[in-house]
């Protein structure tokens, strides 16, 4: 039985965990409290007062203990609701990542299936470039996950403040390639960045440089922003 994920897939969700935790992060505050409804012919999610356009990401069974992608989803594959997550499966052909391609995954030998269930979450959030994921209880041993797709989503930047310790979070959520956390933060935010055997530099908005130095071992030594002359 199957009890980690692949490679390929563990790479690919440490690309978006440094700015993926920031974003679930702004997410949540963003989030009012209050009961949640969703009309998935309309994409709509309302959640206390707040009305947003979302899409599918998937559902996770707690008693299966197993993960369906939203574009796999009998009720609603080829409908609006899981266009945006259709992107996913084309990803994992491209990638030879199976995870995102296998319509269902077994999580039974997980020692925590739930927490899969939330990392393959994060990583199809990560993969489609939402600000953001939603996961709901949707019945007793049911949650599904929506995807933000509403332009009034806040989105983070780039924080010389705040740079270490989006860095070291990220790298503590998966543990697999603390690199490839760094590399994946200034890729997404597009900040040009000069990787050596120990270390990442890149350029930060407000003109400050960010140095990001590697152990033996491949872990962040250290975070370090020099700023502007």
């Amino acid at each position: 039985m199957v009890n980690r994920f692949s490679d390929a897939f563990l790479l690919e969700a440490e690309r978006h965990a440094a700015w993926g935790a920031a974003q679930l992060e702004a997410l949540t505050a963003f989030l009012p409290d209050g009961p949640w409804t969703a009309d998935l012919p309309s994409c709509r999610y309302r959640q206390g007062d707040l009305d947003l356009r979302v899409a599918v990401l998937g559902t996770y069974d707690e008693e299966e203990r197993s993960w369906m992608w939203g574009w796999a989803n009998p009720g609603l594959r080829g409908t609006e609701a899981v266009a945006l997550t259709g992107a996913l499966e084309r990803y994992g052909q491209a990638h030879a990542i199976p995870e995102l391609t296998d319509a269902t995954i077994d999580l039974a030998g997980f020692d925590d299936p739930r927490r899969a269930a939330e990392t393959l979450a994060f990583a199809g959030m990560g993969v489609a470039g939402a600000p953001g994921y939603i996961g709901v209880p949707a019945g007793p041993a049911t949650r599904v996950y929506f995807l933000p797709d509403d332009a009034r989503t806040p989105r983070t930047q780039p924080d010389a403040v705040s740079l270490p310790r989006t860095l070291l979070t990220g790298a503590g959520l998966i543990g697999h390639s603390a690199r490839q956390v760094v590399a994946g933060y200034f890729d997404h935010h597009g900040l040009p960045q000069h990787t050596e055997a120990d270390r990442i530099t890149a350029a930060l908005p407000d003109g400050s440089r960010a140095r990001v130095d590697f152990d033996a071992e491949g872990r962040i030594a250290g975070v370090r922003v020099e700023a502007r002359p």
